[in-house]
């Protein structure tokens, strides 16, 4: 998985205003999840339509980012 296959997927649902897959700072591998940047009402067609559906033969969970504590 990179960026730019990312970003495909969720242009489906939407403008993207940014996609960034998150890799392991030793390894540069994926760690299985990124995050992506869209309008509102973008990011709402996304989280309804797009959770659970599949990419790269994995399932794909889409959750709101939420600022850390």
């Amino acid at each position: 998985m990179d960026d730019d296959t990312l970003r495909s997927f969720f242009e489906n649902y939407g403008e993207v205003t940014s996609a960034r897959v998150i890799t392991d700072r030793e390894t540069g591998r994926s760690r299985g999840f990124g995050f992506v940047e869209m309008p509102d009402d973008a990011a709402r067609e996304a989280l309804s339509q797009g959770d659970g559906a599949e990419l790269d033969g994995r399932p794909v969970r889409i959750g709101e980012a939420r600022p850390r504590d």
